[in-house]
């Protein structure tokens, strides 16, 4: 299975149609969503194309209906308007040789403040703004930055997941920016 994971859109309906269209050209079979979806929150400036309403509707004719977590930005009036679930806080996504992906926004669990997890699981959560891959003691923590207002200097970019590999990429270009394979 391929997984494509964005996060924090923050109403940018460039960016919104942008992780789309990736999900079209990656062919793949599901989209997750980090949070962060129509608000572009008090600390961020406006994205470009600020457009919820364009946001809510893309997101919800999308074919992938998307897998959501909740982001420090959404809110219920949020949920009143997406026609798929955005209110849990994580979920659990299983990955090969018994290893589990912890998904989240970040705000609530993050590598101050980790989830439950066994030796060898993923921490993959938004937020930030920043793209990274960061080996911890017994798990590893995997952002994929941004679509709408990267930080650090960093470009807007997404992430794949398949068959035990997670590369996170440039959301305008397509090309790899970083890579972790939890089979080496």
């Amino acid at each position: 299975m391929k997984i494509l994971f964005a996060s924090d859109i923050h109403g940018s309906a460039s960016a919104c149609e942008k992780v789309l269209e990736q999900l079209t050209n990656e062919k793949a079979d599901r989209l997750v969503l980090l949070g962060d979806l129509l608000y572009h929150g008090p600390r961020n400036d406006l994205p470009d194309q600020y457009s919820p309403k364009a946001v809510l509707a893309m997101l919800n004719e999308c074919e992938i209906t998307p897998l959501c977590v909740r982001g420090n930005c959404d809110a219920e009036v949020d949920q009143m308007v997406l026609d798929f679930p955005i209110m849990a806080d994580y979920t659990l996504l299983p990955l090969e040789d018994n290893r589990c992906a912890f998904v989240t926004h970040g705000h609530l669990f993050n590598t101050q403040t980790p989830p439950p997890y066994q030796a060898g699981d993923v921490l993959i959560h938004g937020h930030t703004h920043v793209h990274c891959v960061i080996p911890q003691e017994d798990y590893t923590y995997i952002n994929p930055g941004s679509a709408a207002l990267p930080k650090e200097g960093q470009v807007k970019s997404y992430m794949i997941y398949e068959g035990g590999v997670f590369v996170i990429k440039d959301l305008m270009e397509g090309k790899e920016l970083m890579r972790f394979d939890m089979n080496s």
